[in-house]
């Protein structure tokens, strides 16, 4: 499809403001955000859905509008709660008719870091104080705990979902000429801070992906002047000296070798994922509290 190789729009002429009956359409229908969310593109419809009445204000041009929702539709990770941040943002740069690549670089790499400060924000810190205070009403027999917390929680979350939308969105038109004015080395720097984000998210989404290989070395120690015990050479440990997380990174790049050059889904890789982990868990190849249900001479300390 035409859509999906566009990398500039057939009418650039940068179209008028969205007008506010909009951006508060699509502040409610960003609580929807995670109502189809899946493993292959996590939040990317309920982004499309909050995005829609936007676009098509914004793209006139049937080819237009197809290639702003085929693009929007690309993976996506950020805090419910904070949402509305990069949604603004992204509409002042899709009204500005803006490069496709950036306005993609953009919003990966202003979505992904969201999503942590925002665990940071309202599930830390937000939420368990004010459930803890409302409780304890509750407990106590006081119909007033249940709704406090109710008034508290939505309360905080639609007064940032308006605030995020308005600001970024006034914040974006304005920032779009200086953007402009530099719009290779923006792209160039928003691309290297996705990396960045992308390399973050594969420490802390795959970091606890290791092996669970020991295998003897030849030598014995004795072990209280009295026994000897065999030593092991654990392989882990040996790839965590070489380079740190060495394992999630050969996954990732094998999916982005799959996906790129042999053309699988991101469904193919899940399910390929899933049989590596139930193969590997069965062999004792991965690290973990079980035990293999196939001995194996590798795995002699499990």
């Amino acid at each position: 499809m035409e859509s999906n190789v566009m990398t500039t729009y057939k009418d650039t002429t940068p179209a008028a403001r969205v007008d506010n009956k909009t951006l508060n359409k699509m502040v409610w229908r960003s609580m929807q955000l995670q109502a189809a969310f899946n493993y292959e593109r996590m939040q990317s419809a309920g982004w499309l859905w909050a995005m829609l009445p936007g676009l098509q204000k914004i793209h006139t041009n049937k080819d237009d509008l197809a290639a702003s929702m085929t693009h929007n539709m690309d993976f996506l990770n950020t805090h419910p709660f904070a949402v509305t941040f990069v949604m603004g943002m992204v509409l002042s740069m899709e009204q500005q008719k803006m490069d496709i690549q950036t306005i993609r670089s953009v919003r990966i790499s202003t979505a992904a870091p969201l999503g942590g400060i925002g665990d940071a924000l309202f599930w830390y810190t937000l939420i368990p104080i004010t459930a803890g205070m409302t409780a304890n009403m509750a407990i106590d027999g006081n119909m007033m705990g249940p709704i406090l917390y109710f008034i508290i929680a939505f309360g905080c979350e639609m007064a940032l979902r308006y605030g995020l939308m308005y600001w970024s969105y006034n914040l974006g038109t304005k920032a779009v000429s200086m953007m402009t004015a530099h719009a290779k080395e923006f792209t160039h720097a928003a691309s290297v801070l996705g990396v960045f984000v992308v390399g973050a998210l594969i420490s802390n989404y795959g970091g606890g992906t290791h092996l669970g290989i020991s295998i003897p070395n030849g030598q014995t120690v004795a072990e209280d002047g009295k026994t000897m015990v065999d030593v092991f050479i654990n392989i882990q440990e040996y790839l965590d000296k070489i380079l740190p997380c060495l394992i999630p990174l050969l996954f990732t790049l094998m999916c982005y070798f799959l996906i790129k050059k042999k053309n699988w889904t991101p469904t193919k890789c899940i399910g390929l994922f899933l049989v590596i982990g139930i193969v590997g868990a069965i062999f004792g190849i991965w690290g973990g509290d079980y035990t293999p249900l196939v001995p194996v001479p590798w795995n002699v300390v499990a």
